[in-house]
């Protein structure tokens, strides 16, 4: 494993220091939010849009866990996609400015997601980009500040024979990767920064599966049980960088848990963060 050489600065509590325009960098101390099990030992599962009358819209809880979270700005070299299950990169402007349409985002900038996989994941031979979703605080979807993994075994396994039915048989019995595309649109990342733990610190365990309920069909997702994992984050995410998180992969099992996280140096009057990630199966 990649030696880690990790930065023990500790964070500013002197908001009023700052101007706007300031943006946090090196190690920090926050809370992260990880599963508390529904009391009455039922699965836990949520639902994706509204739930049926007399439902709640999710039946597990979260608890708040203090946790030190690294900044691997100027390490980024020390960490891969295959064994810790993200990894960065840097792009020149995309085709795509407003990302306000998703029929312009298919068009513009769903190539270049393809093309960036292929070239930079290790055995990329195909990929198939199934969504996308931009974040913002003026819009429906809001960064997610809860841990969690997009998908599962058993929800990727599902997500090839929806999407591929005639072929999903072969193409199960090569590799097969989850594989989400990170990056802000309004960099750099000032505030509710996106947090990721190394899969090599992370225990099967301490992963749960989660139902996740559409309107015509069930997923899974995985929550998150603290258990001392590594917690990392890039710091001032810039528009041209991209960010990769691993949510499956077939062969080598790594899987990359994240979530938003409120990062208390964060300056009064910062800009919202915005962001898009767009989730790809990976074949080969």
């Amino acid at each position: 494993m990649a030696t880690q050489t990790q930065t023990t600065a500790a964070p500013t509590t002197l908001q009023a220091t700052h101007d706007s325009s300031y943006i946090p960098r090196g190690t920090v101390s926050t809370d992260l939010k990880f599963f508390r099990a529904p009391e009455d030992g039922s699965k836990p599962f949520n639902y994706v849009e509204a739930p049926p009358q007399g439902q709640p819209q999710r039946n597990y809880g979260d608890v708040d866990l203090p946790v030190t979270i690294h900044d691997i700005r100027g390490q980024e070299s020390s960490y891969n996609i295959d064994q810790h299950a993200f990894a960065t990169l840097s792009t020149g402007p995309s085709a795509e400015k407003d990302f306000a349409s998703d029929e312009s985002i298919k068009k513009n900038y769903y190539p270049e997601v393809e093309e960036i996989l292929l070239k930079n994941v290790p055995g990329a031979k195909r990929v198939l980009l199934f969504d996308h979703t931009i974040r913002r605080t003026t819009g429906t979807r809001n960064p997610v500040n809860r841990t969690h993994i997009d998908q599962t075994k058993a929800s990727a396994t599902a997500r090839v024979h929806h999407h591929l039915p005639d072929e999903a048989e072969e193409l199960l019995n090569d590799r097969v990767r989850i594989i989400n595309l990170w990056r802000p649109l309004n960099g750099p990342v000032q505030s509710s920064p996106l947090a990721f733990a190394d899969s090599t610190t992370v225990k099967d365990d301490a992963l749960i599966g989660i139902e996740h309920r559409y309107p015509d069909r069930t997923g899974e997702t995985a929550a998150v049980m603290h258990a001392n994992e590594q917690w990392h984050y890039w710091s001032g995410m810039d528009n041209d960088e991209r960010l990769l998180l691993q949510c499956y992969d077939s062969k080598y099992g790594a899987r990359v848990p994240h979530t938003a996280f409120t990062d208390p140096r964060t300056p009064d009057g910062a800009k919202q963060r915005e962001s898009i990630e767009v989730r790809a199966l990976v074949f080969g």
